[in-house]
Formats: C-alpha cells, sequence, structure tokens
C-alpha cells in the first residue's frame, strides 16, 4: 500500500513537472549540454588534448574566420587507444601552420606565412619525398573557427565545448560531497537530538559563518591548485545547507506513525534512518541539489578567474573570462563574453529545473 502511494505520488510529481514549460525546456538543454561535454573530442574541430592547438599568427579572429591550414605529419607513431582519444583528446604531434597562399613544385611545396589580411607573408618552402602535389591535397586544407579564436590562436568554440566538461564534473562532484556529508551530519542531528544536535549544530554555524568564496580559496591553497582540488574544495564548503535542511525534515519525520512503528518492532536506529527516515527527505533534496548545481558552477569560474581554479592549458569558462576581459574594451568582447554566455545559461538551466522540481514536489499544490 505504501509502495502504491509512493508510486503515485511520483507520478502525480512528474505530470506537474512536464507541465512547467520552462522547467522542461532548461532540462533538455542541461541534457544537450551534457552530451556536448560528454562526447566534446568526438564534436569539437580542434581534438587535440584540451583543446589546445595554438595559431599566433592567427590570435584574436572573429567568428567565422577561415584560412588555409598546412599540417606537417611528426614521424613519431601514435599507440594511444581510441577510448583515450574520445575521453582525453588525442595527442597530437604533427605541427600545423596557418598558410596564405602556397604553389606545389616537383617535390617541394612553396608557401607564405599568414600575417593578416592584405598582408603578403614570409615565403617559405618545405621539401617533400614523393608528390608534392598529392601532399598538398592530404595536408593542406582550408579550416573555418566558427566561433574565432582566442588570443593564442586555438580555436574558440572547442574550447567552449571542452571548457562544459569542467563545469559538469565540478557539479557532479560537489553535490555527491555535499550530499555524503550533509546526510550523516543532518540525519544523526535531527534523529538523535540533544547533545549530538548541539554540537552538529555549532559545527554548522561556524562553517555557514565563514563566506564560501573565502574557505573555498582557503582549502584550495592549502590543498595545492589544480583539477582535484577544487572539486574538493567546492564539495566540502556546500554541504551545511543540505545538513541543515536534512536535520529539519528527519526531525518531523521521526514522529511519524510508521518510524514509532518501526521502533516498537526493534529495528536499529541506522536501518531506520537509511530505509525509512532519509527516502521520505529526498524531496527537498533535489531542489537543494540543483542549487548546489548551479552554485557550484558559480564558484569554479570565480576561482579559475582568480587563477586558483583549473589549471592551463585545461580549459575553462571561468579561466576563458580571465584571459579575454580585457579585450572588452579592446573591440573584441566577444571572447570574454561568449565564455560569460555558457556560464548564464547553464547556471540559469539548473535554476529554472529546481524551481520546476520544487513546484512539482510541493503537495499542497
Amino acid at each position: 500500500m505504501m509502495s502504491q502511494q509512493s508510486s503515485s505520488l511520483t507520478s502525480l510529481a512528474l505530470q506537474k513537472f512536464r507541465k512547467n514549460f520552462w522547467g522542461v525546456l532548461s532540462l533538455g538543454y542541461i541534457v544537450i549540454c551534457g552530451l556536448v561535454a560528454l562526447f566534446g573530442y568526438i564534436i569539437a574541430p580542434d581534438t587535440s588534448k584540451n583543446a589546445n592547438q595554438m595559431h599566433l599568427s592567427i590570435h584574436s579572429k572573429g567568428p567565422g574566420f577561415e584560412t588555409l591550414i598546412l599540417t606537417i605529419p611528426s614521424d613519431r607513431d601514435s599507440n594511444q587507444r581510441w577510448l583515450s582519444k574520445w575521453f582525453l583528446g588525442e595527442e597530437v604531434s604533427d605541427t600545423e601552420i596557418a598558410i596564405d597562399s602556397y604553389a606545389t613544385e616537383e617535390n617541394s611545396i612553396t608557401y607564405f606565412l599568414y600575417t593578416g589580411e592584405n598582408v603578403k607573408g614570409l615565403e617559405k618552402k618545405l621539401t617533400i619525398e614523393g608528390d608534392a602535389v598529392a601532399f598538398a591535397k592530404a595536408n593542406i586544407a582550408p579550416k573555418k573557427f566558427i566561433l574565432g579564436t582566442d588570443k593564442y590562436g586555438r580555436d574558440l568554440l572547442s574550447r567552449i565545448i571542452i571548457g562544459a566538461r569542467i563545469s559538469f564534473a565540478i557539479g557532479f562532484v560537489a553535490v555527491f560531497i555535499s550530499l555524503l556529508i550533509g546526510l550523516l551530519m543532518g540525519s544523526l542531528a535531527g534523529y538523535y537530538g540533544g547533545k549530538v544536535d548541539a554540537l552538529i549544530m555549532w559545527i554548522i554555524n561556524v562553517t555557514w559563518s565563514i563566506p564560501t568564496l573565502l574557505l573555498v580559496i582557503a582549502i584550495t591553497l592549502a590543498l595545492g591548485k589544480g583539477f582535484w582540488q577544487v572539486f574538493i574544495a567546492v564539495g566540502l564548503t556546500m554541504w551545511v545547507e543540505v545538513a541543515r535542511v536534512v536535520r529539519g525534515q528527519v526531525m518531523g519525520v521521526k514522529k511519524m506513525q510508521y518510524v514509532t512503528a518501526a521502533r516498537a518492532l526493534g529495528f536499529t536506529d541506522y536501518r531506520i534512518i537509511t530505509r525509512h527516515i532519509i527516502p521520505n527527505v529526498f524531496g527537498p533534496l533535489i531542489v537543494i541539489c540543483a542549487a548546489n548545481f548551479a552554485g557550484a558552477i558559480l564558484i569554479e569560474s570565480g576561482l579559475s578567474f582568480l587563477g586558483i581554479g583549473a589549471q592551463p592549458p585545461t580549459p575553462s569558462w571561468g579561466g576563458m573570462i580571465k584571459d579575454h576581459y580585457s579585450y572588452i574594451i579592446l573591440g573584441k568582447p566577444y571572447l570574454a563574453i561568449i565564455p560569460g554566455l555558457a556560464i548564464m545559461l547553464l547556471v540559469m538551466a539548473f535554476m529554472l529545473v529546481g524551481n520546476a522540481l520544487r513546484d512539482a514536489l510541493d503537495v499542497k499544490t
């Protein structure tokens, strides 16, 4: 009977969520962004590790910029497996050169380096072992940069796509750590009360009184700069809100009749908390997780902007804003605006999903 009631409440919540246009639209956007982040190296034009293929001669070019790229193959053979290429990017040893034009001879290629529009670049000559025409067809091709290039001549679209991985990874890890600690501390405080509750609430209040960004910076500096250090630091600062909500929910649920019946049957406190109480307080936690996901993305972006987040050459939306915010007044604002819009849209999507879930799980409506 209990399972049927739970199932009916779940189906009712799903029906209410489907009627929320912005919630469904935001969830679809999050799913698309997640798939793009997961299959980033398959989708991105630049498949090199961290999308870090530099062409300094074509730095800071606008969206839609196109030029010829000469690829000079390396003698080194790559033994990288396809799974590593898909998840970590391709270990590129070939040399790529942006050129303006070229001409083939019997066993050589004469090309002009790209130095700018209406400017003839330096002439270079490349000796080929074999047919120069066939080499040119195989290794010289036009390349279009849909969103332009950054200040190092890297493809901005590829950096945005791969940078989405950082945002999703920080969200998942931070939410997981905050849930793990928050559920433990909150359930213990709410269930046992008394001195246990007083001690845990003291820890919560002390942690709550410290500014989140300041605490994250302190933890990051203690653990060192890096990828996983930021994830752990953000997760360790977001458990407080989870613990407070869980404590309040548990204090209400533990007075319910089915909890009293479980105690009368002699069930252990561990079983009562994990099997009977926690499953009934997950509704508000889902909403908090959505908000924490958005908060984690913002915190990571702020840390990367300050230079203590994901370290170069790892692409991060906050780091991209840090590298290019001065270009806003130099006539190329898109270099900072595009990653800024990416952060804004993803954070807004998570907040809208959280609001939709809150409305769907509200039994009063």
